[in-house]
């Protein structure tokens, strides 16, 4: 396999892990102040991802950093082409991680329900951007071959990137709706999670079909085969989540929900094979693995650099989650 495939396997993993691990993430942080009603039992549903919530962003600042390596021309003209996205994005994470860390320095009801409408915030945001970035580039951007950008911020919204929004958005409440039925010790919290599930899911349902209509009429994602049909098997997925979160299996539900959002990114990324950003003036202007990647004397440098530290990484999360895999209650919330 030539270093620029790899690299693109690669990124798609990366992404396809965030989205999975940050998925329930921004759910469970978007449901929280909506879900608890008393104080306490918002701090049980902050504290199922208080643990982890730093280390699933880690993915985002991976797969950041190794777009920038081995396709520094994407990296620029993705960044210049999301600047204003990307900054409101930028502010509510920071916020979000502000929030996590200040919460619980004030014994004061107002304090902690303005940090965890903060909290709200920076999961909801980038959760609703990230399907309006995701949409924009499997449709095409105005780029010209230089590899610049000549839209506006405006053009980044339409009725399909904002119909992607709302379904990047619901899926991932539905996805932390179905984490905290793993989570919680409460079984009331558990049922009203239960609860949360069927109302986001029915709403992402929705969203998916409309997306799936638009996907298929605005891009050329359907004319890959494997594509297609990873993201049928997407829906496919998500629906048999949904009946059996409906049925009370909750694991089975959670299950599902994180196939559904691995499927959709691997449909995503092997629609867009070999381009990384679509042009929509001419689709020779299109950046793809090779006019946008480095030398391969970078990404064999990188290559190895990954096969060292990667398993690192994997084996430091997947010890964390295992420390924390017990179920939250209200006798936790005075442990960090």
């Amino acid at each position: 396999m030539e270093l620029n495939v790899l690299w693109f396997v690669l990124i798609t993993v990366l992404f396809t892990g965030f989205f999975f691990l940050e998925g329930f993430d921004y759910g469970v942080g978007g449901l929280a102040p909506f879900m608890g009603r008393t104080d306490e039992e918002r701090g049980m549903i902050i504290r199922t991802i208080g643990p982890v919530w730093d280390g699933n962003e880690v993915w985002m600042i991976t797969a950041g950093g190794a777009l920038f390596a081995a396709f520094p021309h994407v990296y620029s003209t993705m960044f210049s082409t999301f600047y204003l996205a990307l900054f409101l994005m930028l502010v509510a994470l920071i916020l979000r991680g502000v929030a996590f860390e200040l919460r619980g320095k004030a014994d004061c009801l107002c304090w902690r329900r303005f940090w965890e409408g903060c909290i709200a915030f920076g999961s909801i945001v980038p959760a609703f951007l990230w399907g309006v970035a995701v949409t924009n580039l499997i449709a095409g951007l105005p780029i010209n071959n230089e590899m610049h950008y000549l839209g506006s911020f405006y053009d980044l919204l339409s009725a399909y990137t904002i119909v992607g929004g709302f379904t990047f958005l619901t899926v991932f409440l539905f996805h932390g709706a179905a984490f905290l039925t793993q989570r919680l010790g409460d079984y009331g919290l558990v049922l009203r999670a239960r609860d949360f599930a069927l109302k986001t899911g029915a709403a992402a349902i929705f969203f998916f079909v409309l997306c799936f209509v638009l996907t298929a009429t605005k891009t050329d994602l359907f004319h890959s085969f494997p594509a297609a049909l990873l993201l049928v098997l997407t829906g496919v997925l998500f629906i048999a989540g949904y009946i059996s979160m409906g049925q009370g299996k909750f694991r089975g539900s959670f299950i599902c929900s994180s196939l559904a959002i691995v499927a959709v990114s691997c449909s995503f990324f092997t629609g867009l094979f070999p381009r990384l950003m679509v042009s929509s003036i001419n689709p020779a202007f299109s950046l793809t693995i090779e006019n946008a990647s480095s030398t391969p004397y970078t990404l064999s440098i990188m290559t190895v650099a990954a096969l060292v530290l990667v398993p690192i990484v994997l084996i430091y999360q997947g010890w964390c989650y295992w420390v924390f895999r017990h179920r939250v209650t209200g006798k936790d919330l005075g442990n960090h």
